[in-house]
């Protein structure tokens, strides 16, 4: 699980510390309001001043009056501080609501034109800051490990999947974490994660607490660690003995899994490509899948297996 969204680091206990300072002293709505925003700090963060006063039955000259209580100019300010605790897990949601307030006429097309303009330039700044020296290092040890763990919680749970998904047919002992036991079954497999193994770690914004925990403790356990994070300040990026970084910003969201998903893909087909038997690998898992697949334009194998006759031949 990651941590508690309602325990910033910086500016709400000293919100917390301004109401509590002015409880004695403030009117019963006005401590109403207090009451709701230390009991939601988080969701106060995020509320513009008709939010808060309507949460508590109050007027919005109600909510300004409770922001100059505390101090502040008005409620702007007051919004601010609380905000100031939760950046970079609110800013998605602060350019949502920027861009819902500013580009209220934008069409679906528009939109769609402009999400696949970040993509390519996403994909065109990560391959510009790959180095290649250190990719070809990345795929040998892909190549050479004797089991690889796969770390990703959150989003990159899928991510993690789709990589187990795509090396296991080169691979024999390919095992993503993000699994339905959660991170204390994680932990349980990554226990015996040695040398010879590798965990990838796959983490992005906003980092789930799983992820930078089980990769630590792993690497305490002297695993090594290939990292697929966006930059060297990630915080799983300390325990890496390997970095790849990805420029994955997405305007809407906090994390564009197109980016990091086309770098797991280019992992991938470079362990296929180098793989001694994956040709012949690949052709024996599609030979064996071919009753679950459609086969257009050719004689496919029946979907069933035709059933013996219980009369035995003479």
């Amino acid at each position: 699980m990651s941590d508690s969204p309602d325990s910033p680091p910086d500016a709400e206990p000293s919100i917390a510390a301004r109401i509590a300072a002015a409880l004695p002293s403030l009117t019963p709505i006005h401590r109403r309001m207090g009451e709701y925003v230390l009991a939601n700090p988080f969701r106060a963060a995020t509320m513009r001043i008709d939010e808060l006063a309507n949460a508590v039955d109050a007027s919005i000259a109600t909510a300004n009056r409770f922001a100059r209580a505390l101090g502040f100019d008005g409620y702007p300010a007051l919004r601010a501080a609380l905000v100031r605790g939760f950046e970079a897990t609110l800013a998605p949601v602060e350019r949502l609501r920027s861009a819902q307030e500013h580009e209220a006429g934008a069409r679906g097309g528009e939109l769609i034109d402009a999400s696949f303009e970040q993509a390519l330039a996403n994909l065109e700044r990560t391959r510009a800051r790959l180095d290649r020296a250190n990719v070809e290092a990345a795929v040998d040890s892909l190549l050479a490990a004797r089991r690889i763990f796969i770390v990703g919680m959150g989003a990159s749970a899928f991510l993690a999947g789709l990589m187990e998904h795509g090396l296991s047919v080169y691979r024999d002992n390919v095992q993503s974490l993000a699994l339905l036991g959660g991170p204390t079954d994680a932990a349980r497999r990554l226990f015996s994660a040695r040398g010879d193994d590798l965990v990838v770690a796959i983490a992005f914004p906003r980092y789930v607490h799983d992820t930078i925990e089980l990769t630590r403790r792993a690497a305490e356990r002297g695993a090594p660690v290939l990292a697929i994070t966006d930059g060297p300040d990630s915080p799983v990026a300390p325990f890496a003995a390997r970095a790849l970084f990805v420029h994955a910003e997405r305007r809407l969201a906090a994390t564009s899994e197109a980016a990091v998903l086309a770098l797991v893909e280019a992992l991938i087909d470079a362990v296929a490509h180098r793989s001694q038997r994956s040709a012949r690998a690949a052709a024996e898992v599609t030979e064996f899948m071919l009753p679950w697949l459609e086969a257009r334009g050719a004689c496919a194998a029946p979907p069933h297996p035709p059933r013996r006759s219980r009369k035995t031949d003479r």
